[in-house]
């Protein structure tokens, strides 16, 4: 998948290129103070931990098919060459190239190390940061970045360096993280301890999903057309893939989760066993895709 702490994909990866229309303004998402300057998958969810990728796969369950619904009804196909940022254990760059049937997708990860093991035909593994101002990996029919840029600092910024790696024709596409907790049950321990988890996630390492929301202006600003956004919040199921990965991500950042002061150990546990638990019932953590085109 490509990846949130949330998820999946959580690398990083491209850069460089210059974007149609204006430069970028700066936004909050150019460096808000007081956000952890931590990396996602070096102070949170390093790679080598065993149970990574299965993590990771397991978002990949829940997110994969609106994924690739998306990019298929938006015409990703034959003789396209893609570029997957954050490509994670890779399922996304899989289904463009036995799927969808691209010529070529560029995986772009900080860590590759769960895609050099594949040799399908069109695929070429980039160990790369897409925070990094002088990599230039080319140029493309379809750039596409799930659970990534809400991890980094300068989110706008980003978005125009890879508005700049299309082609004439070629699609944005961004998916990062929603929420639309029950505001009705704040006091829950499901509530306080997801609360907990942006809280830590924002001091560890700045992942911030308040900008999210935005994304479809900053598109409109880099000139791109034909800009569309969908939402899709999955719902907690007893013994799904979604709770699973919760469950999971809970228990991996329990010591910064009681760090934040908002949760102790107690509320935790009862918010996993309610993970666990045949009464789980909520409308999980989302994600908005929002995408656009680059003038022919």
């Amino acid at each position: 998948m490509t990846d949130p702490a949330w998820p999946p994909d959580g690398g990083t990866g491209a850069g460089g290129g210059p974007g149609k229309g204006a430069g970028p303004p700066p936004g909050p998402g150019d460096g808000a103070s007081g956000a952890g300057g931590g990396r996602y998958g070096r102070e949170l969810f390093p790679p080598e931990d065993p149970h990574e990728s299965e993590r990771i796969d397991a978002a990949a369950l829940v997110y994969d098919p609106v994924t690739t619904r998306r990019l298929g009804e938006l015409g990703v196909g034959p003789g396209m060459r893609c570029l997957e940022v954050g490509a994670g254990t890779g399922t996304v760059a899989r289904w463009l190239l036995e799927e969808a049937g691209v010529a070529e997708v560029v995986a772009l990860d900080r860590d590759t190390h769960a895609l050099t093991a594949w040799e399908l035909p069109g695929l070429r593994v980039l160990t790369a940061d897409v925070t990094d101002e002088d990599l230039d990996p080319g140029r493309f029919d379809l750039v596409h970045a799930r659970f990534v840029l809400m991890h980094l600092p300068g989110r706008r910024r980003l978005v125009h360096r890879l508005a700049g790696l299309l082609r004439p024709g070629g699609l944005l596409v961004l998916g990062d993280a929603v929420e639309l907790p029950d505001t009705l049950d704040r006091s829950s321990a499901y509530r306080r301890t997801m609360d907990a988890m942006w809280a830590a996630l924002w001091a560890t390492i700045g992942t911030d999903i308040t900008e999210v929301p935005a994304y479809p202006r900053y598109l409109r600003e880099e000139g791109l057309r034909d800009i569309g956004a969908e939402v899709v919040c999955p719902p907690l199921l007893p013994g799904g893939p979604a709770a699973h990965f919760w469950s999971d991500t809970l228990r991996r950042m329990r010591p910064e989760l009681e760090a934040t002061g908002l949760v102790d150990a107690r509320v935790v546990d009862e918010a996993l066993a309610y993970l666990e638990s045949p009464l789980l019932a909520e409308v999980g953590p989302g994600m908005a895709m929002v995408w656009g085109r680059r003038e022919d």
